[in-house]
């Protein structure tokens, strides 16, 4: 029999079998996207932790999509697993609006502080921190005269850094050396986190211009470097300049409130965020919001106060507790 014969017999037996299993294979191996069953099932399958992930977002967006809800957010919380509580409520049942400080963070200032304390420069040390401080205080005199809104903001820009600094050094000291630091790293972040809610609360007051904003970065690369330097060479210097720092201060917003209890500046309402971080009533006026401030920052001159005495006296800061709780 010839090859040619061969073939005919054996296609006319098997040819309808295998044109007809053809015809079947589409049907079975669709999806109902036109992908391939088989594909779609490798794809889809949750023995995959890639897949698993990838599957996990798309059901949140669905989720969120039902719910008319944030779908980013939504997406990275189920990935990541990171609880965020949408909505906190204030003692009287209205929403917190507030991201950057949280109820659990505010505080009633001590407006019964002691504002005419202060520290006579006895020592060589005293005498040059005091110096300087004053030094500055004429430049910034004649640049904003008495326009103590746009001072404020700029002492406030100046006066967060030294706690940072100071913070994030002894940070350094601790890990490096192995020892606890007394609860002075807590102290010092929490100066340096009033003084920045400080200067949030001001910018609601003052609208600074162009070239106050391009001092402020001059001014905050200059002063964060000599901190940074001032404070390796010797803390008790560092620490004693933001002392004459806060005494300024206390003196700066005190005549900012003389000038607005004679009417020269309009004692506005104050900021929300301000009758919100320091509990204040809800009629409160700038004024209320300046006597606050004031207060504060004559608890940071006594902390830093204490804190160059504690070094003069030959210790550490770690021998002595920080005095945390104010905030």
């Amino acid at each position: 029999m010839s090859s040619r014969m061969a073939g005919s017999i054996l296609l006319r037996h098997t040819g309808t079998r295998v044109f007809a299993a053809a015809a079947t294979r589409p049907a079975l191996l669709a999806g109902a996207d036109g992908v391939p069953a088989v594909m779609g099932r490798f794809m889809s399958t949750s023995s995959s932790p890639a897949a698993a992930a990838a599957a996990s977002p798309q059901k949140a967006k669905e989720e969120a999509a039902k719910d008319g809800g944030d779908k980013k957010a939504v997406v990275i919380n189920s990935y990541w697993g990171i609880e965020q509580t949408n909505k906190l409520m204030r003692e009287d049942g209205t929403e917190w609006k507030w991201t950057c400080f949280r109820p659990w963070e505010t505080y009633s200032a001590d407006t019964s502080i002691d504002l005419t304390r202060h520290h006579e420069p006895k020592t060589m040390l005293d005498k040059i921190a005091y110096w300087t401080v004053k030094s500055l205080r004429f430049p910034t005199d004649v640049f904003f005269q008495r326009r103590y809104g746009c001072r404020a903001m700029m002492l406030e820009t100046v006066a967060a850094v030294p706690g940072m600094v100071g913070g994030m050094l002894l940070h350094l000291r601790s890990l490096r050396r192995f020892e606890q630091s007394g609860g002075w790293i807590r102290a010092l972040m929490e100066e340096a986190e009033n003084e920045r809610m400080h200067l949030m609360t001001f910018m609601e007051v003052a609208k600074p211009r162009w070239y106050e904003r391009a001092l402020v970065i001059a001014v905050q690369g200059v002063f964060f470097n000599a901190y940074f330097l001032g404070y390796l060479l010797s803390p008790k210097f560092a620490h004693r300049v933001v002392g004459y720092l806060e005494e300024e201060a206390i003196h700066s917003y005190t005549e900012y409130l003389k000038d607005l209890e004679a009417g020269k500046i309009d004692n506005v309402p104050a900021p929300a965020i301000a009758i919100d971080y320091w509990r204040l009533p809800a009629n409160a006026t700038l004024k209320d919001v300046v006597t606050v401030v004031r207060a504060d920052e004559a608890h940071h001159r006594d902390v830093n106060h204490f804190a160059s005495d504690i070094h003069c006296q030959g210790m550490q800061l770690k021998e002595s507790p920080a005095p945390i709780g104010y905030h």
